[in-house]
């Protein structure tokens, strides 16, 4: 072989080596764990993290207050009701200040099908200190954070990997 035909193949040997470890190495990253948490419900019941094992799951930070909030809820709705059948389960977390009254009102108005926990002071922070709404986290069966979203996500983006998770 000439010079130039081996620079080219060990070229050609280098890029796909480098493709392929990126490949697998970002298949091989572990998916960070959600935490262990307590959601209490509008109801008054709790529900726990660990009780949601073996679903997937959104969990969704939002205030009445955040028109970026109010502006995505009916496309949530609409992708709960798509994916519920199929054993995905929702909890929208109203954030540490929003008024019980504002929620709840909120809630029965918009007839929201999932389930509306209110935060403490302690969810947001189990889950990194959240600030800025809305911040959605998608949870697997195995209780890894598959995605998290800030703003309003991608719908289309965020249905394939909820078709996926609960295919698997």
């Amino acid at each position: 072989m000439t010079f130039f035909l081996r620079s080219r193949v060990f070229y050609i040997v280098l890029v796909a080596s480098m493709f392929f470890a990126g490949l697998f190495g970002y298949a091989l990253k572990a998916k960070p764990k959600a935490p262990e948490v307590t959601f209490t419900l509008l109801s008054g019941q709790s529900v726990t993290s660990h009780a949601l094992r073996n679903k997937v799951y959104g969990v969704h930070f939002w205030s009445t207050s955040c028109s970026t909030c109010i502006q995505e809820m009916p496309a949530l709705i609409q992708l709960y009701e798509r994916f519920h059948p199929q054993g995905l389960e929702w909890i929208a977390v109203a954030m540490p200040g929003d008024p019980k009254q504002y929620v709840s009102h909120y809630s029965q108005m918009h007839h929201l099908p999932f389930m509306v926990a209110l935060d403490h002071g302690d969810l947001a922070a189990r889950f990194g200190d959240i600030a800025l709404t809305p911040t959605t986290f998608i949870i697997d069966k195995k209780g890894r954070i598959l995605k998290t979203y800030v703003g309003i996500p991608n719908f289309e983006a965020l249905s394939m990997l909820l078709a996926k998770a609960l295919a698997s």
